[in-house]
């Protein structure tokens, strides 16, 4: 009998082990978690910034006439990331033009695309250690 008291005595002093575990894991678990979708979110926007890039790129040096002014070339980029980019905060991307050698055939053209990333929560813990959350993406294409 007096081996049941004991052991009951003892269970009763587990009770609640597993909230106070549960409760100093769940802030690493968390972490994990918001760490992967931020990855997920700034791995999704390089893509689409890329892709923006790419199609202003091409756009810029396909032959037509009139060929696109810089400005328009810009503003393919900037639709393309409008309707795509995945943002927390206000931010737009800048687009910047580079031309070598003017907009005739076999020259190029080179278009940057770049977007100052702010994420939910780990985005801004992220910046102070590695510098600037900007992310770029660079395409270059030769005119037709």
């Amino acid at each position: 009998m007096r081996k049941l008291a004991l052991m009951a005595a003892k269970k009763k002093g587990m009770n609640g082990g597993a909230l106070v575990e549960f409760a100093l894991v769940l802030p690493l678990l968390l972490t994990l978690v918001f760490g992967i979708v931020e990855f997920s979110v700034v791995l999704y926007d390089k893509a689409v910034m890329t892709n923006a890039s790419r199609e202003a790129a091409r756009a810029g040096v396909i032959f037509r006439t009139p060929a696109l002014t810089d400005a328009e070339i810009m503003a393919v980029a900037t639709n393309a990331c409008a309707n795509h980019l995945i943002s927390f905060g206000n931010a737009t991307p800048t687009v910047t033009l580079s031309r070598t050698g003017g907009s005739t055939a076999g020259n190029p053209l080179t278009v940057t695309v770049s977007y100052p990333f702010t994420g939910l929560m780990l985005g801004n813990l992220i910046g102070p250690l590695f510098g600037s959350n900007a992310i770029t993406a660079t395409t270059t294409m030769v005119y037709e």
